[in-house]
């Protein structure tokens, strides 16, 4: 290889900017070269440095399904959400339904209440009618005709020399100045002797003087009284309404139980049936049907037992429909006649009843003194069973039987 030119040589030599072409180069050029050669590295390696890469952005979650145990429990939420809706929205009805019960009750209560004081107006029975008017006029006050009526009560009633019914005083007019203690120690020798009128009377002087007195006990006392005279009322003496009073009295001591509440209800279908004798004999039926199964020897002042109401009422019901001419149900009704006791004439209408239905709509030739057996009282009392278990007993069923009317209502006081 050939040697290089100095000329060539000299050309690779650093030269300082300030010196002329024929200078060699200074330090300080040599310096500011280098410097500039490092800067030109540095910045190279800027360049070439990596940049950091960004990670992609993670992808959003997807939705997570519910598994089956998550749907059974939104389910049974579902599910306990309907059900107290549901209870709620019946618990409303119930409520609806209980007071549009109610409303029908007391209007059945006071119309038959006013019929009933119309009766007893008639009657002459001037202190039960207004009883029965200011009942009326208690749920009721506009009812129709029912102030009219009480004014013509209280009018009779003060025209009247001799009142129809005599208040009969059950407090003696001269106080019992007897102490609290020997008051109620008579009063429990009296329920003791079954005397339960005088223990009522005793138990009430015994208030009147303390009435802190043994409170609870006094008032135990007077349930006990007034629960046993009102049964016996009803069930020995044939006062029905009187049992029934006495009956009222003592539920406000305490609930009555099942025999005194189902004596009470007895008494008041009996009265009720008895209001409709011989004025409508499908309602008498209706009533004495759940009467006499349940208390057969029950009775009231007139001495006619349940049982034989209800066979009056059947032949008087079955000759009323004869009359309309539906013979087979008058058959009907002479038949469960006859099951409560034989009677030639009953036989005897029957058998015309029963040709007629064989016949359909021609009427046959009535058969000689066909005619109704009249009831009669025979005024002996017959007496009735000291216990009897109440179970109300559906009436028969009868073709040409109407309707049951609403349940009776309570007997204001008399």
């Amino acid at each position: 290889m050939g040697r290089m030119d100095n000329s060539n040589l000299d050309d690779t030599q650093p030269r300082s900017v300030e010196s002329g072409a024929g200078e060699a180069p200074d330090s300080e050029a040599t310096r500011a070269v280098e410097i500039r050669r490092r800067d030109n590295e540095l910045t190279g390696m800027e360049a070439t440095r990596l940049v950091p890469v960004q990670k992609p952005a993670a992808p959003a979650p997807k939705p997570r399904r519910l598994s089956w145990r998550g749907w059974t429990v939104y389910g049974l939420l579902a599910l306990f959400l309907i059900a107290v809706a549901s209870a709620f929205m019946g618990y409303n009805a119930g409520i609806g339904e209980r007071k549009r019960a109610e409303v029908e009750q007391v209007a059945v209560r006071v119309e038959e209440q006013y019929q009933l004081g119309l009766q007893d107006l008639e009657a002459g029975r001037y202190d039960l009618a207004r009883q029965r008017f200011e009942y009326v006029i208690q749920l009721n006050p506009n009812y129709p005709g029912v102030t009219d009526k009480l004014a013509e009560v209280l009018l009779r009633l003060n025209s009247t020399a001799t009142p129809t019914v005599a208040p009969t005083p059950t407090v003696t007019p001269t106080p019992d100045l007897r102490g609290v203690e020997e008051l109620f120690q008579q009063a429990q020798t009296d329920l003791a002797n079954y005397n339960w009128s005088a223990a009522i009377d005793t138990l009430l002087a015994l208030r009147k003087a303390d009435i802190n007195y043994r409170a609870v006990w006094v008032d135990d006392m007077l349930y006990v009284a007034f629960r046993n005279r009102g049964t016996d009322k009803i069930l020995k003496e044939g006062d029905l309404e009187g049992g029934i009073y006495d009956l009222t009295l003592a539920e406000q001591f305490g609930p009555l139980d099942a025999d005194a509440s189902g004596y009470q209800t007895w008494a008041r279908l009996y009265i009720t049936g008895a209001s409709f004798w011989e004025l409508d004999w499908s309602q008498a039926v209706y009533y004495f049907a759940q009467v006499a199964p349940a208390l057969p020897n029950l009775r009231d002042g007139s001495g006619w037992t349940a049982t034989e109401r209800y066979r009056l009422a059947l032949i008087g019901y079955g000759g009323q429909l004869a009359d309309a001419g539906e013979w087979c149900a008058a058959v009907e009704q002479y038949e469960l006649a006859l099951e409560l006791g034989d009677d030639p004439e009953v036989r005897d209408l029957m058998d015309f009843a029963a040709q007629g239905c064989a016949e359909g709509e021609e009427r046959p030739e009535p058969p000689p003194e066909s005619t109704l057996p009249t009831p009669t009282p025979t005024g002996e009392l017959t007496p009735a069973p000291t216990q009897a278990e109440p179970t109300q007993t559906p009436p028969p069923e009868a073709t040409a039987t109407p309707p049951p009317p609403a349940e009776p209502s309570p007997t204001p006081d008399s």
